[in-house]
């Protein structure tokens, strides 16, 4: 289940440390990003609480015309307070400053269905665009990969 209204939330810049790859949704890699991440983020220091972080960078034209084999940047991450101290394999990614519909989902990770509703149905008849900047699902304490009451946060860039 997922709140058919978002909120508005202006963020400001964020800093995170985490590793990347580049993926289709035909291809998807998410498995084993987070595979080779996991064991390094005890180990990260300077984070900000214990949220985890999963990113998508997609090219200005990713949107235009949807392709499931186009491919995008995922990135796994954690919030970090400063870039001073990055473990080896490791990589910095700043998030820019900017305006998000923020939706609270309750499900499976694998349904794409609040994608769809997202994308086809909400922002078509709001008063927003997509914005070209990154999209991501903030993955909290009550995230449960692969379980229908699992609960995360989906961030979705606006203008």
């Amino acid at each position: 289940m997922y709140s058919l209204e978002p909120k508005i939330i202006d963020t400001s810049k964020r800093l995170f440390i985490g590793k990347r790859i580049n993926m289709s949704l035909v291809d998807n890699k998410t498995g084993e990003l987070w595979a080779s991440f996991g064991p390094f983020i005890r180990s990260i220091p300077n984070r900000i609480g214990n949220d985890r972080f999963s990113l998508q960078v997609y090219d200005s034209t990713y949107f235009n015309h949807f392709n499931p084999k186009k491919e995008f940047t995922k990135w796994a991450l954690v919030e970090v307070n400063t870039l001073n101290e990055i473990l080896a394999n490791l990589e910095s990614f700043i998030l820019p400053e900017g305006k998000y519909a923020v939706f609270s989902y309750k499900g499976l990770s694998s349904d794409t269905s609040v994608f769809r509703y997202i994308y086809s149905e909400w922002l078509p008849n709001s008063e927003w665009s997509l914005d070209d900047r990154p999209h991501f699902e903030v993955l909290g304490s009550a995230y449960k990969n692969d379980s229908a009451d699992s609960e995360e946060e989906i961030w979705i860039p606006i203008k």
